[in-house]
């Protein structure tokens, strides 16, 4: 039986949430929007924010019984209403377990199968392999690089771009 769950936030959640998000490691690998440092008060505005979403979209990632981080995204809309992108972080202390991986695949098959999206996609900081590493786990295919498109830290980087389509409806994947 594995040891990594995904599950909706719970307002207790907040105080876990603050501790691990207030690390500038974590931060470094995330879009500007997630604050740093990273307040009590942060975790419980995110909890709220995300408990009014639905369809649920982002979860808590559970190791031991333990909080260890957050998966999730966003649904898109207009041209794009079938497609989703995704996301994730880990509390520094829990890298390189393969926590991320598996709770990349639990999100996956929560996509496609709960709400039917027909493909995930997300981009990754070219300076952090991990994140790559534990895409292409998951099945997800290199799509790109968007050259010095992001900028974090006051310079500038390449984007590294990663699909992942639905085999329900596209089952001839390459």
């Amino acid at each position: 039986m594995s040891k990594v769950s995904i599950r909706p936030f719970q307002q207790d959640d907040a105080e876990s949430i603050s501790q691990l998000a207030n690390n500038k490691k974590i931060w470094d690998n995330l879009r500007d929007y997630m604050p740093y440092p990273y307040t009590l008060q942060d975790a419980h505005d995110f909890i709220e924010m995300k408990l009014a979403v639905s369809p649920m979209f982002d979860f808590a990632i559970i190791y031991e019984d333990t909080l260890v981080g957050v998966i999730g995204g966003g649904i898109q809309n207009d041209i794009y209403r079938h497609s989703a992108e995704v996301g994730y972080w880990l509390g520094e202390l829990y890298w390189g377990k393969g926590i991320a991986s598996e709770a990349l695949n639990l999100f996956v098959d929560y996509a496609f199968e709960e709400l039917d999206i027909k493909r995930l996609f997300t981009a990754v900081f070219e300076y952090n392999p991990a994140s790559i590493k534990v895409l292409e786990k998951a099945g997800f295919k290199h799509e790109g690089i968007s050259k010095k498109s992001i900028i974090k830290n006051n310079e500038f980087y390449d984007e590294v771009k990663f699909g992942l389509l639905n085999p329900k409806y596209f089952p001839a994947q390459k």
